[in-house]
């Protein structure tokens, strides 16, 4: 006696396509419902969130001094972004961004402290970009040979090489490069390994801006690029296709790491002129949100950057006009995130739900 099939209650169904007018209004609906959710905790904690998101636009875009500074936030992030691009084309999940960038910006400090008085300043610059690119490229090329060679867990390996990079930093801060004895803190750069400034603003906006062009002929434009989206597609046709998945991996993760590594030195030779354990700052994991939010689309990524240096330099204002505690604008910010990360889901997918006659009733 055969079994009847029950419909389930509700269940979710692939979009063969959607209309473009249709994803962008998605997309701006669900920004809309982010900002009237963060009203809330303004709300909760007594400001008006109408000043609030006035105060967070004023403190980031109103003066050219401020529009510099949001500037210096999104460089790293949009370096980032293009540099994890790939490696998630591929669905090889390189969560240890932070530590290249780390590596990068100890292999640039490394010259940076020692040879500033040996060599000619462009050349002493190059000298540091080529260490923080090889240092994080080789950093990267870890867990892909450990992939490629015995199929280890990329996200578990990336993601601790992160905790060993910055313990290795932390030791040289109290170690080796300690400045002032007692101080724990590594000496400031010399002049002659400091970047220069162009519009105000070192000249890593105009690096990263070439990279998002690079990256995108990179990405569509060459064998490269094709080899990355066909394993994202199906590592099985990949072999079948005669491609070589282990190397063109770790060749994918090396560029992903070097270009990590690169964004470490701007962030070292151009903004903070000293390195620290925590150089990268969170911006390798923020960096993941950035490149989901713009589909790995490498011009999208500059808004988005910026959009999220926006939210990041106006919080900072947020606390000090309004004497908002720094949770409120983590959580304006998670909001934000949070909505528009899953507007992608309905773009993706629909929702059928079992009407009470048994028919379903797509959403």
């Amino acid at each position: 006696m055969s079994e009847e099939v029950r419909t389930p209650l509700i269940r979710l169904e692939k979009r063969s396509g959607m209309d473009k007018k249709k994803v962008w209004a998605i997309r701006v609906a669900s920004i809309l419902v982010a900002l009237i959710l963060g009203c809330i905790p303004m709300i909760i904690s007594g400001n008006n969130p109408f000043s609030a998101y006035g105060v967070i636009i004023q403190g980031s875009l109103s003066r050219p001094v401020y529009i510099r500074q949001t500037i210096k936030i999104a460089i790293p992030l949009l370096g980032c972004a293009l540099a994890i691009a790939p490696c998630f084309k591929m669905r090889f999940w390189n969560i240890g961004a932070e530590g290249q960038i780390t590596i990068g910006a100890m292999c640039a400090t490394y010259f940076a402290l020692y040879w500033y008085d040996k060599v000619p300043h462009v050349v002493l610059l190059l000298i540091m970009f080529l260490a923080a690119v090889i240092g994080g490229g080789i950093w990267a090329l870890i867990p892909a040979f450990f992939k490629a060679k015995w199929n280890t867990n990329e996200t578990l390996f990336t993601l601790m090489m992160n905790y060993i990079a910055i313990g290795i930093v932390a030791w040289l801060q109290g170690g080796p490069w300690e400045g002032r004895k007692g101080s724990q803190l590594i000496p400031m750069f010399n002049d002659a390994a400091r970047l220069p400034d162009v519009f105000k603003v070192h000249c890593g906006w105009i690096v990263v801006l070439v990279l998002v062009v690079l990256m995108y002929i990179y990405m569509n434009k060459t064998k490269q690029g094709y080899e990355i989206a066909v394993i994202g597609d199906s590592v099985n046709t990949a072999r079948y296709a005669g491609m070589n998945v282990g190397q063109i991996m770790m060749r994918t993760m090396f560029i992903s790491g070097a270009i990590s590594g690169l964004v470490g030195f701007l962030t070292v030779s151009g903004a903070n002129y000293t390195l620290f354990s925590g150089v990268a700052d969170g911006v390798g994991f923020t960096a993941i949100t950035v490149a989901w939010l713009s589909q790995l689309n490498s011009f999208a990524m500059i808004a988005i950057s910026m959009m999220l240096a926006v939210l990041e330099k106006g919080a900072n204002t947020l606390q000090t006009r309004l004497q908002v505690p720094a949770s409120i604008s983590d959580i304006i910010t998670g909001i934000l995130l949070f909505t528009m990360l899953s507007c992608e889901f309905f773009i993706n997918y629909r929702i059928i739900f079992r009407s009470r006659t048994g028919k379903e009733e797509k959403v």
